[in-house]
């Protein structure tokens, strides 16, 4: 079965399922694109085409990414944190777990954003 894929680029034609699973996992099919399938009139978001969702794209992955590095700092910042604090310098040990949890609040926040298709950020803009 044969899919056409449209975006504000263009358009592009897959010839099966294979091929555009093949594209949305290289990123060059994006969640906000559009999917027809050969023999229907009407136009999906790729995001909402379950298989393609499904799909783990190397981008989100977990120890891919850039999280789990930010993550690692994050437990390194803390732990120096309490070693700071241990030592009886709080001001300094504040100010470090300060910044740790503004660093662990950001790198949270931006990890929810990214995998929540509703999302303002992730919404296309028409």
């Amino acid at each position: 079965m044969k899919y056409r894929v449209r975006n504000s680029e263009g358009e592009i034609d897959f010839q099966s399922f294979g091929q555009l699973e093949q594209a949305w996992l290289m990123g060059l099919v994006e969640p906000s694109d559009e999917v027809l399938e050969e023999g229907k009139t009407l136009w999906r978001r790729a995001d909402t085409i379950p298989l393609l969702a499904r799909a783990r794209r190397h981008g989100d992955n977990v120890w891919g990414g850039a999280w789990f590095l930010w993550t690692l700092i994050g437990v390194a910042g803390g732990t120096i944190s309490l070693l700071l604090f241990n030592e009886k310098q709080y001001v300094i040990a504040l100010v470090v777990a300060v910044i740790v949890t503004m660093l662990m609040f950001k790198v949270t926040t931006d990890a929810q954003k990214r995998r929540d298709p509703h999302h303002p950020i992730n919404t296309p803009k028409r």
